[in-house]
């Protein structure tokens, strides 16, 4: 079982309750390195406005990504999840291809359609039919990021011919998120990795969300093995009353004996060296 933890990226993330700058992510990416764990992700977000109006602000996903693949030798780094409407599927498999190579070959390419209308309407994307246009997005970047050459006409994108120069170095894992029916069959049809978030120890919504996966990729014709099971976890900071040790290692557990490879922890309020050196001791127990 491999067991990430997410970065700071915005908002309240920061030590203090306050923005978290450059120095924040690195200590907490180099921290996880350090400590055992096993990979490193950052939301992808312009921003968050809340109902009240409140904006909360957030750092760019990908250069963050980029700068912490420098600072890192071993953990994989991932986002979770990039925007399928922020970037161009030729641009975004560049991309992906780029910081894989940056990064030693450590890049889990997690995907999604995207969900937060405010920062959609506040730069000026379009909110309509966003699973149609992730559908047409996902399959370019899926066989683009896997060596093809690709020629799409489609009602929202349009490539001709289109390859990656140079070519990937390896076959790069793509992540989606998912949950609705359609969005099921896309990861179920394209995606290497499955993730659905965010819940506490085994419960049976996560059950259920897991064997809807399953279904799907039974559908699709695929060995049930096709398709690695990522979830995400809420875990407490230490000095939050986050339980023992003892106690997140039965969590893992319970979680690894569904069947889930990679536990993805969002430690709330926020990530400190503390969280991740418990986090990695709960990780040491379960395996041991």
């Amino acid at each position: 079982m491999k067991i990430g933890v997410m970065l700071p990226v915005g908002g309240n993330d920061g030590p203090g309750g306050g923005t978290p700058a450059w120095a924040d992510v690195r200590e907490m990416a180099v921290a996880a390195e350090q400590s055992g764990l096993d990979s490193v992700w950052i939301a992808d977000h312009f921003l968050y406005r809340g109902p009240d109006g409140t904006v909360v602000g957030m750092h760019e996903a990908w250069t963050l990504l980029s700068a912490v693949a420098a600072v890192t030798e071993r953990v994989e780094i991932a986002p979770l999840v990039a925007c399928a409407s922020f970037r161009d599927p030729g641009l975004m498999a560049k991309m992906a291809a780029t910081l894989d190579v940056v990064s030693g070959g450590r890049l889990i390419l997690g995907v999604g359609a995207g969900w937060h209308d405010p920062e959609y309407e506040a730069f000026g994307l379009p909110t309509d039919h966003r699973v149609g246009r992730f559908e047409e997005w996902v399959e370019i970047v899926a066989r683009l990021v896997r060596g093809e050459t690709v020629t799409f006409d489609g009602q929202y994108y349009r490539v001709k011919e289109a390859a990656l120069v140079p070519a990937p170095e390896r076959r790069i894992p793509l992540l989606v998120a998912s949950f609705g029916p359609r969005m099921l069959g896309l990861t179920a049809k394209w995606a290497d990795q499955w993730n659905t978030a965010w819940y506490g120890a085994v419960d049976e919504k996560v059950e259920e969300r897991i064997s809807a996966m399953r279904a799907a990729v039974s559908a699709a014709g695929r060995p049930a093995d096709a398709l690695e099971l990522t979830v995400g976890i809420t875990v407490a900071e230490p000095e939050a009353d986050a339980g023992s040790v003892d106690e997140l290692a039965q969590t893992i557990k319970g979680y690894e004996a569904l069947g889930v490879t990679h536990l993805i922890a969002g430690i709330d309020p926020r990530p400190t060296a503390a969280a991740i050196t418990h986090l990695a001791k709960a990780k040491a127990l379960a395996s041991s």
